[in-house]
């Protein structure tokens, strides 16, 4: 049986409907607001699902970070922009999203993965990650957080 929702890599053509997937949860303060051109831009960070009629129902960006020379470290990777539409939470998508980008982000050896979340935290933790001093996360990505969003940071070693 085919998988109704299987998980895609995004392109520059996805960029509205990624913006507009988002809107909902930029509105509610649960993710950044980032501009139309930020998801040109970033297109290929995004690993999208798609319903039947065409319309995404889910993303999750992933951004590698590089070790910093000397550092004799692998890389890191920062998961970013996940939201699945609220029509259609509950399915499991958010899970399909979260096990492609750690599937991606060991083809591409990365040794940890980064997320800053507003909320519990819930499905990171079920697949393993943890809270993560600031120290520790690259810090290109540490200084673009807001404070005032309060967010934690969540890690997972690969």
């Amino acid at each position: 049986m085919p998988d109704a929702f299987p998980v895609r890599s995004a392109h520059s053509g996805d960029a509205a409907a990624l913006a507009a997937l988002s809107q909902p949860f930029v509105r509610s303060g649960a993710l950044r607001a980032r501009s139309l051109s930020l998801y040109v831009a970033d297109s290929a960070d995004f690993l999208v699902v798609d319903g039947p009629d065409g319309t995404l129902l889910g993303c999750l960006a992933l951004r590698v970070h590089p070790a910093a020379p000397g550092t004799g470290r692998g890389g890191a990777g920062v998961l970013y922009n996940f939201c699945v539409a609220p029509g259609s939470q509950g399915r499991g998508l958010g899970a399909r999203l979260l096990t492609a980008a750690l599937v991606r982000a060991n083809s591409l050896s990365l040794k940890a993965l980064f997320t800053a979340t507003t909320g519990s935290g819930e499905l990171f933790r079920r697949h393993g990650f943890a809270p993560a001093h600031v120290a520790a996360a690259p810090s290109t990505w540490v200084d673009s957080l807001s404070p005032e969003r309060n967010s934690r940071i969540l890690t997972r070693s690969l």
